[in-house]
This record gives C-alpha cells, sequence and structure tokens, in this order.
C-alpha cells in the first residue's frame, strides 16, 4: 500500500505549529495541496499573527509542493466560509479536513469564568463545526470527503482544571458519530485523532525527553491513514509516540430488574451487577441499542 494525496486538497486548522505542522508536511509529503489556517495566537488564543503559517507554507514549497494560508478564526463561521469559498476558487475543490486548532484556558471549574469556558468550547467543537458545515457541501457534490477532528482521551476520562477542555473534546467523538451517518452515503468517512504529543500544549508540564519521545512526526502517520482513501469512519485513534490504540465506547451488559418491584434501593442493591465489566457490549448504531433496550423492556421477567 503506498497512500497518495495527489490532485487532493487538504485543509489543516492549527496548521502553524506543533502536531498541525506535522500534519501539514506529511501531507504534502504525498502530494497534498495544503491550506494552513492558523490564526497565530498565542496558547490561550490572544493575538494573531501569520509567521509560523508562513514559514511552514514555505517548507511545503520547498518540497515542491503548494500551499495557502488563511489565518480565518474557526470559532467565526463567516470567516470560515470565506477561506473555504477561497480554496473553492483557487483549487476548486476540498477531499479533507483536519480540524487541530484549539487553546487552553485551564482553570479549576470554581475558578473558571463563563467566558472562557465558552471561548475553548468555541475554538475546539464550534470550530469542528463550523469547518464540517463550510466544506460540507462541496464534498457532497464531489461524491469524497475525509474529516478528522483532533480529539484527547482526557474527553472521555476527565481532567482537573480542564473542564471546558474536555467538554468539547469529548463533543467531537458525538459530532463524528453523526457525520458518520449523514456522510456515509456521499464517501465522506468522519474519524477523531487523540494525539499524545509534546507540543507548546504541553511545555514545562514534562521532562525534555519525554518531548522528544511524543515528538509530533510520531503521531502524524496514524492522522494521514484517517484521511486516506481507504480510511476508516467512526474510528477514535489514539496516537502518541508511535504507539496506536483504538479507543472504543463500552457498555456493560447489566440487568434487568422487575417492574413491580423497581426501586431506588432495587438499582443500588443489584450496583454490582449493573457495573459488571464482564461481557461488555459495543453497539454500533444508536438502532442497535434501541432494539436491545426495547427487547428487555418486553421481557419484564428480571430480577
Amino acid at each position: 500500500m503506498n497512500i497518495r494525496f495527489d490532485d487532493q486538497v487538504a485543509i489543516v486548522t492549527g496548521g502553524a505549529l506543533g502536531l498541525g505542522r506535522s500534519h501539514v508536511l506529511g501531507l504534502a509529503r504525498r502530494g497534498a495541496k495544503v491550506v494552513i489556517n492558523d490564526l497565530g495566537g498565542a496558547l490561550d488564543g490572544a493575538g494573531r499573527s501569520s509567521a509560523a503559517a508562513e514559514a511552514v507554507a514555505a517548507e511545503v514549497e520547498a518540497l515542491g509542493g503548494e500551499a495557502l494560508v488563511s489565518g480565518a478564526d474557526v470559532a467565526d463561521p463567516g470567516a470560515v466560509e470565506a477561506m473555504v469559498a477561497e480554496v473553492m476558487d483557487r483549487w476548486g475543490r476540498v477531499d479533507i479536513l483536519v480540524h487541530n486548532a484549539g487553546i487552553l484556558r485551564d482553570k479549576s471549574f470554581a475558578k473558571m469564568a463563563l467566558e472562557d469556558f465558552r471561548a475553548v468550547t468555541d475554538v475546539h467543537l464550534m470550530g469542528a463545526v463550523h469547518c464540517a458545515k463550510a466544506v460540507w457541501g462541496a464534498m457532497r457534490e464531489q461524491g469524497y470527503g475525509r474529516i478528522a477532528f483532533t480529539s484527547a482521551s482526557s474527553g472521555f476520562y476527565g481532567n482537573f482544571g480542564q473542564a471546558n477542555y474536555t467538554a468539547a473534546k469529548i463533543g467531537l467523538v458525538g459530532l463524528m458519530q453523526s457525520l458518520h451517518w449523514e456522510g456515509e452515503k456521499h464517501n465522506i468517512r468522519i474519524n477523531c485523532l487523540c494525539p499524545f504529543a509534546g507540543t507548546r500544549m504541553s511545555e514545562g508540564l514534562v521532562s525534555d525527553d519525554v518531548m522528544k519521545a511524543l515528538a509530533p512526526e510520531y503521531v502524524t502517520p496514524g492522522l494521514v491513514y484517517l484521511v486516506s482513501r481507504d480510511a476508516p469512519s467512526r474510528a477514535v485513534l489514539r496516537a502518541g509516540g508511535g504507539a496506536f490504540a483504538l479507543m472504543r465506547i463500552l457498555e456493560t451488559e447489566g440487568v434487568v430488574l422487575k417492574r413491580d418491584a423497581l426501586t431506588a434501593e432495587a438499582v443500588a442493591e443489584n450496583w454490582e451487577a449493573i457495573a459488571a465489566p464482564q461481557s461488555a457490549l459495543e453497539y454500533h448504531s444508536i438502532a442497535e441499542l434501541s432494539e436491545d433496550v426495547i427487547a428487555k423492556a418486553m421481557n419484564d421477567s428480571g430480577r
């Protein structure tokens, strides 16, 4: 297998530094024309600069590729639509969207201002919505599209002081799940990447040796596969340091309680059995889950 992106156009948000830069170069080396979208702000989203994005564009061109720099704010749907319109005018198509842009405003929930919660979700989650919405029509019309959202393992497990960030990151998984069903018949595949990488978001938190072991280029091969022609869809790929794993949502088999004796106390008394991890199930659709729930509900012969 030789994964190539010749004649394809890829938009990478947050594409100027760290993971984004690595993704841009990884796609460009395989033939993609790349849009380097980056506001060029600080880690908390303040400020603007195109310098880093222009530097990455120069790297792409040195490889013999084509690049377009965009400073569109992904939190602004109008700016995102204008960016996609410019891409369509220049190259006539959008094949790949990688939403990697993100900011941090960490603080304990008790001390976090609502504007800081909203600012983070506006970039991570609503930014993904704005970008996906802007390219959706073109991808449907051309009968092809690959979208990857940058989620995070902390979205599944939580992290102290990051209620805004983790809520946005798990929201991306839900967005992926629904867009999968809507894009399936148009050959649009959507996945999530959960990276562990040494970037400016992790500077000062880990040692230099760990930063080197978690270099962004050890994550990018997973991203490249997730946006390739033969990519899966609805996959959540954890990637870091060359290690890759698939993250799945499982439910315990649970128990059925008799409805004529259904009380909170009965739930408490059966909690160990309800929570038992043995025979955990993976549902592939809400319809499959609904069938199981209804079947159990119609069979009132529980404990």
